[in-house]
């Protein structure tokens, strides 16, 4: 099993090096890093009205991050596999004596690696709210992590279909659309109109499917197991995914 293991993982430290130096080696991982610094910042200085509250903590930052995500993060892995065809490197990269999982982990954990980056740059908000008030950190520091957690999800949903589409604009589309489905799931506006046509039974079901759902409990500094297994299992059933899209390749 081992042997096994090791065999289909074979490709990932080379292919995580590869995917996050052509990251830093272009403008995209910058451009992406400033732009998402200042949308988030824009949205919890001003739309979240983070001053007016009077309180000393992270909750306006923190419940931005869902939307933000399903924007920016898509557009941050559409590149992933489209790249390799616009390039004429696919027929290659599939040829190597590597297995398709180390392939589709490396990819992924390059573009969670930046989008851990810009988590870690918004640092300086915490310590803002711990000269301001005495805020809790360690729900703070819960609340980060589920949130690194929730970013891997949305980037399996832009890896995944990005193995998929031969053009970027599409695949960021489709990927969107699905993070858009999985967010707004858990809107009030959306629970509201489903409890009305299907009944509060069914609203509830689909409110667990929320990543704003998952992400609450975070918010209100719980630590639950099944929020984990959520965001890793979601995470890893996309990365499932995107390694039978890509076999397709191998395969012809």
């Amino acid at each position: 099993m081992i042997v096994y293991l090791q065999r289909q993982f074979s490709g990932f430290a080379a292919t995580y090096r590869r995917e996050l130096g052509a990251y830093f080696s272009t403008p995209m991982a910058y451009v992406f890093l400033a732009v998402f610094l200042l949308a988030l910042g824009l949205f919890t200085w001003e739309a979240g009205r983070f001053f007016d509250t009077g309180v000393a903590d992270l909750q306006p930052f923190f419940a931005w991050h869902p939307w933000l995500y399903m924007i920016f993060l898509p557009a941050l892995a559409m590149r992933l596999w489209t790249d390799e065809q616009a390039a004429g490197t696919d027929e290659l990269l599939m040829s190597l004596p590597v297995g398709i999982p180390g392939l589709v982990a490396g990819k992924l954990f390059a573009a969670w690696t930046v989008a851990g980056v810009g988590l870690l740059l918004t640092l300086p908000m915490w310590v803002s709210v711990n000269f301001l008030g005495n805020p809790d950190n360690a729900a703070i520091a819960l609340t980060y992590f589920v949130s690194l957690l929730m970013a891997g999800a949305y980037l399996s949903i832009g890896a995944s279909v990005s193995a998929l589409s031969r053009s970027q604009v599409t695949a960021f589309v489709i990927s969107v659309v699905i993070a858009f489905v999985f967010t707004a799931a858990g809107w009030p506006l959306v629970l509201s109109t489903v409890q009305t046509l299907f009944g509060t039974g069914f609203a509830d079901l689909i409110a667990r499917f929320s990543f704003i759902t998952q992400f609450e409990s975070a918010q209100r500094g719980v630590l639950e197991l099944r929020v984990v297994a959520y965001f890793l299992g979601f995470t890893a059933t996309f990365a499932y995914l995107n390694c039978l899209w890509a076999s397709r390749q191998r395969l012809g």
